[in-house]
């Protein structure tokens, strides 16, 4: 499987055609959404998730800085197509793309939210060794972190 993660921008007319199933649609933001909030705050990272050249998924993740901190990175969206939601793709891209965000920013722990209704999301996460840390977002959601040595 070859999985490549390229700039939303510079793939718009691919990356706006990327939905999730209908009943997902409360778990998270549109790729429009995503990419309004990525032209606003600079530090959000938009993707778009090809595997062996098909279009299947989105992600949007970067460094938060915290006044009197580093900051914190986050995978903040995550979502593979609903064309090809039920066939593994998840569980292989996500290992990849938490190690080139991992890298690319140089961190030992990675952190997302997540809604407590979205069992789907909360178990893969954990598969990929994700722990609630006990705080919640601004939007109320649960928030996950990974740590790595």
């Amino acid at each position: 499987m070859y999985i490549e993660f390229m700039n939303a921008f510079e793939h718009l007319e691919d990356v706006l055609k990327l939905h999730v199933k209908e009943n997902q649609n409360d778990t998270i933001e549109t790729v429009e959404q995503c990419l309004s909030e990525a032209r606003e705050l600079a530090l959000w990272r938009p993707i778009l998730i090809k595997v062996n050249q098909c279009n299947v998924g989105f992600a949007m993740y970067g460094l938060w800085k915290e006044e009197g901190t580093n900051g914190r990175v986050w995978l903040d969206r995550f979502f593979i197509d609903e064309n090809f939601q039920g066939r593994g793709y998840a569980k292989e891209i996500l290992p990849k793309l938490i190690n080139e965000i991992m890298e690319e920013y140089q961190v030992h722990q990675l952190f997302l939210s997540v809604y407590e209704t979205n069992k789907p999301a909360i178990n893969l996460y954990e598969k990929f060794g994700f722990k609630f840390n006990g705080e919640f977002d601004i939007n109320h959601e649960l928030v996950m972190m990974k740590e790595v040595d």
